[in-house]
């Protein structure tokens, strides 16, 4: 996945398209960046999909807690169900992201110039995630 994506489409829209309970508000974002809170599609207890706000960022559940040393954002495929932060993930909570679309950034003398990708149509997309629980010992939530 990408370090910046944007999502405009309503909590309606998506609900209708991926076939997940709605979200109350879901407000336009086009820089939404690592450590926000972005919705994601996931199975509910009772097998049905639901549209939740989660922070982006893995926290995996045995760690102590979020560390800014490590950047847990995205997971490479060639190691997601091997390497110890990302396996039980892997295995037992998959969802979909949606986005409307990613930046890529392009090296330019000066600095480096974002690029947004989006899917012709300019309909919504769904990128591949992992979500995970994380408490600490006074029972903060992640």
């Amino acid at each position: 996945m990408c370090g910046r994506y944007f999502l405009g489409s309503t909590a309606e829209q998506l609900a209708e398209i991926f076939g997940a309970m709605p979200m109350p508000v879901l407000a336009p974002r086009y820089n939404i960046a690592p450590t926000q809170p972005v919705p994601i599609i996931r199975q509910a207890a009772s097998g049905s999909r639901e549209m939740v706000l989660v922070r982006w960022g893995l926290v995996p559940g045995w760690s102590k807690g979020p560390d800014s040393r490590f950047s847990m954002i995205n997971a490479r495929a060639e190691t997601v169900a091997t390497k110890p932060a990302y396996r039980n993930a892997f295995r037992y909570r998959r969802c979909l992201v949606p986005a409307d679309g990613f930046y890529e950034w392009k090296a330019m003398p000066g600095g480096k110039q974002p690029y947004a990708i989006r899917p012709e149509g300019a309909m919504p997309m769904a990128l591949a995630g992992l979500w995970e629980h994380w408490q600490d010992d006074q029972g903060s939530e992640l």
